[in-house]
């Protein structure tokens, strides 16, 4: 997959190591990227408070130690059934 276009940090963690997970249908409207340390995903379109690092908001954005004290990820809570 091509590399990400003007990203260059993770807006959360300020991790340069992103990954392009998935592109838009109609080519350039936007794409999905992720974090290879905090594993933030967000798609390009969004505003820049959700895929800039300096437009983050202090309470949001990540530091490496932080990074290094959390207990655990989150588990994804099974589906409830059939939609």
């Amino acid at each position: 997959m091509p590399e990400p276009t003007n990203y260059t940090v993770c807006p959360r963690c300020e991790c340069p190591r992103l990954e392009h997970v998935h592109s838009s249908p109609v080519p350039g409207v936007w794409d999905v990227l992720q974090c290879a340390r905090c594993l933030y995903m967000w798609r390009t379109s969004e505003p820049a408070r959700r895929t800039r690092r300096e437009a983050c908001p202090e309470g949001f954005r990540l530091r490496e130690e932080d990074l290094a004290a959390a207990v655990e990820t989150p588990a994804v809570p099974p589906l409830r059934g059939t939609l």
